[in-house]
């Protein structure tokens, strides 16, 4: 948490910081929410919510049909590499929350995993889960890649180093008997890789994110895709073996011409520390649950929709924090 007046000036401007009169800009708090790539899922729905929570000094109230967030707060949504390095960040505390997947929120909790000799960040506690997370495997369209196994030898991209999307893809590999060995691979950021299938630099990708992700709906328009299902016996024992995953499916109608696939997911949940104050993440937990915030999530994208009250506190892997625990118990989600 923030509170100065140097904190403000790229989000309200110098200018406009500096009309505020002193005793608001002490009572700014400024909240940063890391995201991922610009053309992924988690940085639009990081737009919304830190929208739907901002409520600074000098906006209307809520009953006037302003803001409904938390009075004296601006939060912003910040671009990052992804869910490994917003733990590391939230842990070393250079960011107040971010988006990241449960099975990386699991082992970065748990000193387990990819974690496995490495520091704990137990200071990682949840505010919400927020939606399933679909892998999507996309191919380049008539290179005949029909399974997992068909990636044998094929210039494939396991996203970047430090996100949670290469964990996962190494995991699914495995599955299937393959390694990065096996593969002409390539660790291109989210932002690059919708390019490089486009210009036939690689011949496919791995995403973890909600559906649909804009670069993939591009590319069904532009060059033609299929996505690969994960799915069968290899993904049954992925999902006997890590709890943290789960079976989904990607329907017909998420890419145009593009026919659904049955595929695995994990949750992207909304993160913390321990450090942060339990009446400010309980105001914050308000915020997203206020009937005002349901409306921007409604209509501002497609997973918007389906973060749900209901779900908030489904497949953690992690402690709420007691600010978030609190909203919960009086809403009686928890006993």
């Amino acid at each position: 948490m923030i509170k100065r007046r140097a904190a403000m000036a790229g989000a309200l401007g110098v200018t406009g910081l500096a009309a505020l009169p002193l005793h608001a800009q002490q009572d700014i708090t400024f909240f940063r929410i890391l995201t991922g790539g610009t053309v992924g899922t988690y940085f639009p729905i990081g737009g919304l919510i830190a929208n739907a929570i901002s409520n600074p000094p000098g906006s209307r109230p809520c009953d006037d049909g302003g803001s409904c967030g938390v009075p004296g707060l601006v939060a912003t949504s910040v671009a990052s590499n992804g869910s490994v390095a917003n733990a590391a960040a939230i842990g070393a505390g250079s960011a107040q929350s971010g988006f990241v997947q449960s099975d990386v929120a699991f082992w970065a909790y748990n000193g387990t995993g990819i974690y496995q000799g490495r520091p704990k960040i137990d200071v990682l506690r949840a505010i919400a889960n927020l939606y399933p997370e679909s892998f999507q495997l996309v191919v380049r369209k008539g290179l005949g890649i029909k399974s997992v196994a068909d990636l044998k030898g094929k210039r494939v991209s396991l996203d970047e180093p430090g996100s949670g999307t290469l964990v996962d893809a190494r995991l699914i590999l495995a599955a299937w008997g393959l390694s990065e060995k096996d593969l002409v691979a390539q660790y291109l950021p989210a932002q690059q890789v919708a390019d490089k299938l486009k210009d036939g630099a690689i011949d496919a990708f791995f995403n973890v994110s909600g559906w649909p992700q804009s670069a993939i709906a591009d590319l069904a328009l532009t060059v033609g895709i299929d996505l690969v299902p994960i799915a069968g016996p290899e993904a049954d024992k992925l999902l006997q073996q890590y709890s943290f995953f789960s079976a989904d499916e990607i329907p017909d109608d998420a890419y145009k011409g593009v026919s659904g696939v049955k595929t695995v997911s994990v949750h992207a949940l909304w993160v913390t520390s321990s450090k942060q104050p339990e009446d400010l993440i309980y105001k914050v937990t308000a915020a997203l649950w206020n009937p005002n915030t349901r409306k921007l999530l409604d209509s501002g994208h497609a997973k918007g929709r389906v973060i749900r009250l209901e779900t908030a506190t489904v497949g953690l892997g992690i402690p709420l924090h007691a600010g978030a625990e609190k909203f919960y118990k009086e809403k009686g989600l928890l006993p």
